[in-house]
């Protein structure tokens, strides 16, 4: 985590009333707890002998699969996703949750935007078993990747939502990449993406489209490196099952992290608004 933005954040902790404090405090043990998880988890001695019997091109294939699923997706499947859930109608939800905040200042009207984005996955992650493990049944892994990224990615988007961010942009496009990719890895290169994502979310920035491309090609190479067996094993029938069922294990890291970071982004923004308002 980066020192500054840290201490920074600290600091705001100490002046801002209770709720928002206690809130802050009760995300920073989250974000802690969940670095602590994941550094926890190794791969295991099941992937170990399956790596001897793993077509070594599987990976390549895997990255190909996943960098053409979230191109085709954000050229042309929002509009196919959004059928799935009301925009409009999340958007005036959190509309009304930002005025209860307002005027109740208490942690229950704080504690309401990170129940709505868990209730928003809670869905997605049981829809996303029963398609994995129907996929599994009948040894379908790598064409069932699609379906797993467009889960993916309305599952984000409608944490997004309830914490009152549009991703429609190029650069939203690329902060929900780099949750995904930083979501997937352990000790260094997680404490390292994660600091980037609490700088990033401090600044305005532009992303280029070459930019945006790179970011999808390192977000791919993350979900392959992490699903390359299980997505083996899932392309073979009956079996497959215990492949399918991964896609549920994963759609619960990305969306248990991109939460966390919605919301410090969230709290984040909160802070800056009242600074403004003050001066």
């Amino acid at each position: 985590m980066d020192y500054n933005i840290s201490y920074q954040m600290r600091k705001w902790g100490q002046v801002m009333k209770n709720p928002w404090k206690k809130e802050w405090e009760y995300l920073q043990k989250k974000e802690e707890s969940f670095l602590r998880r994941r550094n926890k988890e190794g791969f295991s001695f099941f992937n170990d002998k399956l790596e001897q019997v793993v077509p070594p091109k599987l990976q390549h294939t895997l990255e190909m699969a996943f960098g053409k699923a979230f191109r085709l997706i954000f050229e042309k499947g929002n509009p196919v996703i959004e059928k799935s859930f009301s925009k409009e109608k999340r958007k005036s939800d959190y509309d009304i949750r930002s005025y209860a905040a307002s005027v109740k200042k208490n942690r229950a009207s704080l504690r309401a935007f990170r129940r709505s984005s868990s209730a928003a996955t809670a869905k997605n992650v049981a829809v996303s078993g029963v398609e994995g493990v129907g996929f599994g049944i009948l040894g379908i892994g790598i064409p069932d990747i699609p379906v797993f990224v467009g889960m993916i990615l309305k599952s984000v988007y409608e944490i997004a939502l309830a914490f009152g961010f549009p991703y429609e942009s190029r650069e939203e496009r690329y902060f929900i990449l780099c949750l995904i990719r930083a979501s997937l890895e352990r000790s260094k290169r997680l404490q390292n993406l994660d600091g980037q994502i609490n700088t990033l979310m401090t600044k305005h920035f532009t992303v280029t489209e070459e930019a945006l491309n790179q970011q999808i090609d390192a977000t791919a190479a993350a979900l392959s490196r992490e699903l390359l067996y299980l997505k083996f094993i899932q392309g073979i029938p009956i079996v497959g099952v215990v492949g399918g069922l991964s896609d549920v294990h994963y759609l619960h890291v990305i969306t248990d992290y991109a939460k966390l970071k919605y919301q410090r982004r969230f709290l984040y923004q909160r802070k800056q608004n009242a600074n403004t308002e003050q001066q």
